[in-house]
């Protein structure tokens, strides 16, 4: 079975830079695509959701500054996509400021592709992690049900009220999904579960 590669979108100005990225991520075997400026590369995130983004900062029409805020406030579950900065800016604050925005790394030209590398290789291998674990745990629909109860705020009671179930049957459910999920409080395993998407609250 051929294994997809991964998309790998690069929002670069700079078009001798773009080319050479494009050589060295294929040769990688990532699947690489460019655009130019903030406003095309922002449209490129949405419509092809790569698998991870390289962008600059120094941006023709929007920075990447703006790009990350943007892509953050029109599609919050965007931010299972690794975002990394390439930048010429080497400044402490740029950098804060990119991390606070949200990026996963910071990396500034001239590019050490070797590192660059490495960098893209751990991310990318974080995420396969965060997809994998909710398909090895295995939820049944009651734990399912009783911890998307927790997630909302409501006590064992309320969620057997709201189920047909006894407090007590609803809080076995809930002491099995914290096992299966390797936590040890209710709340632990309601957020757990929801960040993987097992359960929404």
């Amino acid at each position: 079975m051929t294994q997809v590669r991964k998309k790998i979108l690069c929002i670069e100005d700079d078009r001798e830079l773009a080319a050479l990225l494009v050589e060295e991520l294929a040769e990688r075997g990532y699947d690489v695509a460019v655009c130019c400026d903030g406003k095309e590369g922002l449209a490129a995130i949405l419509r092809t959701r790569p698998d991870l983004v390289l962008c600059d900062i120094s941006l023709p029409v929007m920075s990447g500054f703006e790009v990350l805020e943007l892509l953050s406030a029109i599609v919050p579950r965007a931010a299972d996509v690794p975002f990394v900065f390439l930048t010429a800016l080497t400044d402490r604050d740029s950098e804060l400021k990119g991390r606070r925005l949200g990026a996963d790394d910071y990396v500034t030209k001239p590019v050490d592709f070797e590192r660059l590398g490495a960098i893209i290789a751990a991310r990318l291998t974080r995420v396969a992690r965060a997809e994998l674990w909710p398909k090895l745990v295995d939820l049944n629909d009651r734990e399912i049900a009783a911890l998307t109860g927790v997630a909302r705020g409501r006590t064992s009671a309320q969620i057997g009220k709201s189920l047909g179930l006894t407090k007590r049957t609803v809080d076995y459910h809930i002491s099995n999904a914290q096992k299966k999920l390797g936590v040890s409080t209710r709340i632990q395993a309601a957020v757990k579960a929801a960040s993987g998407h097992i359960i929404k609250p």
